[in-house]
């Protein structure tokens, strides 16, 4: 199986650019994020202080994470319902990036993204996916752009989404989400050493596709 890891930080269009070019290179397109996302949404629903929290197993126990493609497109299910669209808030970008932090939640979802990569070819996307999930994927990808671009594009995201965001908000929370996921002791995001850096900041989405599927075409010659 042919396995390819995209990392980069918050913003940096891994989801929407992952999912084109595994599209366009017939590849199983995994977004890790959602799946954290859709434990940040558990644990906000029950209200769990994750700095706080004593008992994981118990928090962890009676939930279950799946993944399923309707229409080539991945949806992610809490429990059986599909949290799709409901984890694309702030607020669970926020907790997603707190209790990702947690060994028991890593290790909750570590296995289940190492069997997929085994079933079948994956591009998946990630903050840790080249340095930990998948330490010998075939390529690894560091997908990156400045801070201010990460922001304008996530709040003009959120904006299309109906959602009432200013941009300085997104833009704060964007850098606080940067430096805790980069400081956190298990797994900080960082480029896998091995890893190609790609940075989009001064490419259109359409360029930033072509860059991306380049590196990507040219890795795999090399494997």
């Amino acid at each position: 199986m042919i396995s390819i890891a995209i990392d980069g930080p918050a913003g940096a269009g891994k989801s929407s650019l992952a999912r084109a070019a595994a599209r366009e290179l017939g590849f199983c397109y995994v977004d890790t994020g959602a799946l954290y996302r859709t434990i940040a949404l558990h644990l906000l629903r029950q209200q769990v202080d994750v700095e706080q929290c004593a008992d994981w197993d118990a928090v962890l126990k009676d939930l279950k994470v799946s993944i399923g493609f309707v229409d080539g497109t991945q949806h992610v299910y809490l429990n059986g319902e599909d949290v799709s669209e409901l984890i694309r808030t702030p607020e669970v970008s926020m907790m997603a990036s707190a209790s990702s932090a947690k060994p028991p939640v890593r290790a909750f979802l570590l296995e289940m993204q190492r069997q997929l990569s085994r079933e079948q070819n994956v591009l998946m996307d990630g903050r840790d996916i080249g340095t930990v999930v998948l330490p010998d994927a075939t390529v690894k990808i560091f997908l990156t752009a400045s801070p201010q671009v990460r922001a304008k594009r996530r709040y003009q995201e959120l904006i299309e989404k109906g959602q009432q965001v200013s941009y300085e908000d997104v833009y704060n929370d964007l850098i606080q989400r940067d430096y805790q996921d980069s400081h956190r002791e298990i797994a900080p995001l960082k480029p896998a050493e091995d890893s190609a850096i790609v940075d989009t900041s001064d490419l259109s989405l359409e360029d930033s596709l072509a860059l991306l599927l380049k590196t990507i075409r040219e890795r795999m010659d090399r494997a």
